[in-house]
């Protein structure tokens, strides 16, 4: 069996300051940014950290296209 076949399946999904979670992996600009680690800010919001080190805060309202692995967690 090779390496592609044993992946779990991604999901194109909407995400949430709510719903984002580690590893969510979203499209930012035509560049795709795997979350690393998140912080829950005051009203809502939270502060995404990416693997490149770069930060991204979410309002409570703010919607981003995520792929998230299905399947097992």
């Amino acid at each position: 069996m090779d390496r592609t076949s044993r992946r779990a399946p991604a999901a194109s999904i909407e995400v949430s300051a709510a719903t984002v979670r580690r590893g969510d992996v979203i499209e930012l600009g035509g560049l795709f940014c795997r979350v690393q680690d998140l912080f829950q800010l005051p009203h809502g919001a939270k502060q995404l950290i990416f693997e490149s080190g770069e930060l991204l805060t979410m309002h409570a309202r703010t919607r981003l296209v995520a792929v998230r692995m299905v399947g097992r967690r």
